[in-house]
């Protein structure tokens, strides 16, 4: 098994050390991702710098994505490890060497963080001083056996244990996905981000990409018990996310666009999006595992769509 060592910044540690986020965003100055091809729920370890070098704790890995700065603190707000916009960009432009909210980074988001205390604070075998960014192990090989020993000591036994990558994409057939750790369970900001990068920064109905006017939509509400999944979810214009919760809007199980005629009559107008009326998404995912569940887009055409 493959698991990451990044190099933790020890403010974004202590900071959210106290505050004990379900989810962070493990943010870089730099857009280039840590590495590639990780599956979702690799392990991915908070290694402190100087004078500790010490790992701290980890979490999961969920997604990688660059975004604006403005962005990134809409999307995670204390998650990054900062107490406001203004404090993020003081600690983004020393290390990017440009203005913070002119600029992207990139967000490594990581689900179920775990902090430890400092009496179980460890020291990573085979690791070098020169390591600025982090290090990937094999738990197959000698110094990465070690390094999980000692990890994986810490985890909460109950979370751990070998599970199809498909339960955490949502119920779909197990043949899709390699098998992770752990089922990492998403929150907000974890479900937005993916939703971003599934849908390939462009709003399931309109295609528009302008990326600050898109928002991650829940099919069957989380407030009814709709779950943080990709598959419960679509990627849409602000507009159409308002119209979608409302019942005005609605996409049925073959991915085709139904606009209510309750906007004419309640609000006099709509011909925007009367003309979207009966057509088939204009994005959709690529991979089959994201696309949104038949199952919850009939229960949102059935029980909340005003035909």
């Amino acid at each position: 098994m493959k698991f990451w060592v990044g190099v933790t910044d020890n403010r974004w540690y202590e900071f959210l050390y106290v505050r004990r986020p379900d989810e962070v965003n493990f943010w870089q100055p730099s857009a280039t991702p840590p590495f590639t091809g990780a599956s979702i729920g690799m392990p991915f370890l908070f290694k402190l710098k100087r004078p500790h070098n010490h790992i701290a704790g980890g979490g999961f890995f969920v997604t990688y994505s660059t975004l604006p700065l403005p962005l990134a603190w809409e999307i995670f707000g204390e998650k990054n490890g900062a107490s406001s916009m203004e404090e993020l960009r003081e600690l983004v432009e020393p290390l990017s060497g440009k203005d913070g909210l002119g600029t992207s980074i990139g967000c490594t988001v990581l689900a179920n963080p775990l902090f430890l205390p400092r009496e179980a604070w460890f020291e990573p075998a085979g690791w070098s001083p020169n390591i600025v960014r982090g290090k990937m192990y094999d738990s197959d090989e000698t110094a990465g056996a070690a390094v999980w020993a000692m990890a994986s000591h810490q985890l909460d036994p109950p979370r751990v244990g070998i599970v199809p990558a498909s339960h955490f994409l949502g119920d779909v057939d197990q043949k899709f996905g390699a098998p992770v750790l752990v089922r990492p369970r998403l929150g907000q900001s974890s479900f937005r981000v993916m939703l971003t990068e599934a849908y390939k920064r462009r709003c399931a109905i309109t295609g528009e990409h302008t990326l600050i006017a898109l928002e991650a939509a829940h099919i069957v509400p989380y407030s009814k018990e709709g779950e943080h999944d990709v598959r419960n979810g679509m990627l849409l214009r602000a507009d159409f996310h308002r119209l979608y919760d409302a019942g005005l809007v609605s996409v049925t199980p073959d991915l085709k666009v139904k606009v209510s005629p309750k906007i004419r009559e309640a609000y006099f107008n709509g011909k925007s999006y009367y003309r979207l009326d009966g057509y088939s998404l204009e994005q959709i995912p690529d991979n089959p595992e994201l696309r949104p569940d038949p199952d919850r887009l009939n229960w949102h055409y059935k029980n909340l769509f005003q035909a």
